[in-house]
């Protein structure tokens, strides 16, 4: 009499089953299947396939078949993290310290538990893929920040008015327009300076001998911002100047009435001014604000997540927008005491010698902060997935995957820092974003 009995595991979709037939003697510890992998039949004794008739084969997981049908060696022991590591008994990875595990074949089944199969799919991954594990190293962390080019306030100057008048004529046009220390600006008629001549003039005709006020006289010319070769013109010829010239007092560009930044940020090119000829200026007004172009500075927006990593002194390469030929070195000279007010980042600037880098000043530049060298657990880049407030890893168990939140640190040349979530031994896919589910939200492993 021939038994057949069944057991059905619908989760799976396979059909074990045993066969007892008086006629057929059954090797010990050899599993047959059917050659059709569709009817997923399994048995301990030779037969026939219940579904599709054909003779069982055995199975023989632990070896493979030549081409000529001849059953081949065992397959052996490899490491599941460093492949090129092989050997015929079960051993443990000299380089990473892990089990070796048995070279399967193509066709043999994967080991899973059910517990693994019945996890959620926005848990668990069932996939053979390559894996990596976390490499304790010393990586040369470098932060990266964007920032613009400035004129260096410190070699930056402004040019107000000494004294009230009207002004006559004016020798610059243009914001931006270059100047050169002495360089005459304007000419400004001035009731005040004229009285201040006419009184001078006096004293040298009524009171020559009187020396101490015609000093004091003199004095308040040069300080009313009179040059010392229209005073001499005015003693010499006993007549006053009815306009006065205003000076450069330093070489630069010109650009009115704003600070460093604000001319690093509008540079609306060669724009008329807006002071013209016979308007009224008061004493004390600020004119221009004159720039050195050769002095320059870069201003930084640094994350706040790298601020405890940045400190003066930190070399930085620098590279413009554009025209990342002309990138040079520097050193991190000033870093602000407090967070920018438009987003949560940190300043710092860079002073830098601009003649002979001519980098137009208003350009955008990227800076690589190198922070030194720093030892740590690292991973490379593409093993962990972000999920926006969390980071993710790809944990290995059996033949699947489990997702897991990890606290990461720093990112370092395609590296990134994990700080805890995840044992030095454990192995993870080495590709997080292969194993996704883009329709599925995934539920990390506390």
């Amino acid at each position: 009499m021939k038994k057949i009995l069944y057991w059905l595991v619908p989760l799976a979709g396979i059909v074990f089953f045993s066969c007892t037939d008086g006629g057929v003697q059954a090797e010990s510890g050899v599993v047959y299947t059917c050659p059709m992998p569709e009817d997923s039949v399994f048995s301990d004794k030779p037969g026939r396939c219940p579904k599709c008739g054909m003779d069982l084969v055995p199975v023989e997981p632990e070896h493979e078949r030549s081409e000529d049908g001849m059953v081949a060696a065992p397959l052996g022991y490899n490491c599941p993290m460093h492949p090129q590591v092989h050997s015929d008994t079960e051993d443990f990875c000299p380089i990473c310290g892990m089990k070796l595990e048995r070279v399967k074949t193509d066709n043999e089944p994967l080991e899973l538990s059910l517990e693994m199969l019945l996890k959620p799919a926005n848990q668990a991954v069932v996939v053979q893929v390559p894996m990596v594990h976390m490499a304790q190293r010393e990586e040369d962390d470098e932060v990266n920040a964007t920032g613009v080019i400035e004129y260096n306030p410190d070699f930056s100057g402004s040019l107000s008015a000494r004294f009230s008048g009207r002004i006559m004529k004016l020798y610059v046009k243009y914001r931006f327009q270059k100047i050169a220390s002495g360089q005459p600006l304007m000419d400004v008629y001035s009731p005040d300076m004229v009285a201040a001549q006419n009184n001078l003039l006096f004293l040298l005709r009524q009171d020559a001998g009187n020396r101490s006020l015609i000093q004091a006289a003199k004095d308040r010319l040069l300080n009313m911002g009179m040059s010392s070769r229209q005073l001499g013109q005015v003693i010499r010829t006993g007549q006053p100047v009815q306009t006065v010239t205003m000076y450069s007092n330093r070489s630069g560009v010109i650009y009115e009435n704003n600070s460093g930044m604000d001319a690093g940020m509008q540079n609306t090119g060669t724009l008329p001014l807006s002071i013209k000829e016979g308007m009224y200026v008061n004493k004390g007004d600020v004119l221009f604000s004159v720039f050195n172009p050769a002095k320059a500075r870069v201003s930084l927006q640094i994350p706040a997540m790298y601020a405890e990593m940045i400190g003066k002194g930190n070399k930085v390469r620098v590279v413009p927008e554009g025209n990342a030929g002309n990138d040079f070195r520097a050193e991190l000279k000033e870093i602000l005491p407090q967070y920018g007010s438009a987003a949560n980042t940190l300043a710092a600037r860079i002073p830098f010698d601009n003649a002979s880098l001519k980098i137009p000043v208003g350009s955008v530049v990227k800076a690589i902060i190198f922070t030194g060298y720093k030892k740590a657990q690292w991973l490379p880049e593409e093993a962990v997935y972000n999920l926006g407030m969390d980071k993710v890893v790809f944990v290995r168990e059996q033949d699947g995957f489990i997702a897991r939140k990890v606290n990461t640190g720093l990112v370092s040349n395609h590296l990134i820092q994990i700080l805890d979530g995840l044992k030095q031994e454990e192995a993870v896919a080495a590709n997080a974003g292969f194993l996704v589910d883009s329709e599925s939200f995934i539920i990390t492993k506390k």
